[in-house]
């Protein structure tokens, strides 16, 4: 049976390399996007009111699921809708 000796400074390098690993995997899985989001949620994220969003529902401009009593909303609907009214700046020239 052979015999290892670990020093220190293989157990410094095995620390740094785990650390470096761990910080990887936590940024990587931060935070799960959710796909769907209560009305709760979705007031809070676009801060409007309740009137607001069921107006949005009610017109058409945001989908929705209705699981029961509970009304669920698609993130990408959300993006969407967001990036579909977008207003880009003018520029303005100073004088």
């Amino acid at each position: 049976m052979a015999v290892q000796i670990i020093t220190q400074e293989d157990l410094t390098e095995f620390r740094l390399t785990l650390l470096q690993d761990l910080k990887n995997l936590l940024t990587k899985n931060s935070q799960p996007e959710k796909k769907w989001l209560k009305s709760k949620e979705v007031r809070t994220l676009l801060n409007i009111s309740p009137g607001t969003l069921q107006t949005l529902r009610i017109n058409g401009t945001l989908t929705y699921t209705k699981v029961g009593g509970i009304i669920y909303y698609d993130q990408l609907d959300i993006d969407k809708l967001l990036s579909k009214n977008k207003v880009h700046a003018i520029p303005t020239l100073f004088k």
